[in-house]
């Protein structure tokens, strides 16, 4: 398989911000405040009044959700863990694309191959016909 220059360094600067990666943790984050049961409570018709603020961590395990409250404590111990997570989907994602890219060309190049074209896309030169009289 033929890889161009560019997809080289493409390639080796996806192993890098990988190799720089510590641990990540899988899933999202957000503050949430939220009403109680109790029915006359004020949280119930004021949604100034209402309970919180909470952060909520939110992540599945074997396809079902799972949410973790968090202490302001927790959530700067892992931020850093989940931007990790953030940072390898994104980079599993350009690393999707780029090998991608790579079988299209790959396969363009093979297909004229076996139609008889050079791999700049040029015709192949084609034998002089004789004229019948």
């Amino acid at each position: 398989m033929e890889l161009t220059a560019d997809q080289k360094r493409r390639q080796q600067k996806i192993v890098t911000a990988l190799g720089k990666i510590d641990y990540a943790l899988p899933g999202s984050v957000e503050v949430r405040r939220t009403r109680c049961g109790k029915s006359t409570c004020r949280c119930q018709s004021d949604p100034e009044a209402r309970h919180g603020p909470y952060i909520v961590w939110t992540r599945k395990v074997k396809a079902r959700t799972v949410t973790k409250v968090l202490s302001e404590e927790e959530l700067r111990d892992y931020q850093q863990w989940l931007h990790n997570s953030r940072k390898l989907r994104e980079l599993v994602d350009e690393l999707h694309r780029l090998s991608l890219q790579i079988v299209e060309r790959d396969q363009t190049l093979r297909r004229d191959r076996r139609r008889g074209r050079s791999a700049k896309g040029a015709e192949p030169p084609q034998a002089p016909t004789r004229r019948h009289a």
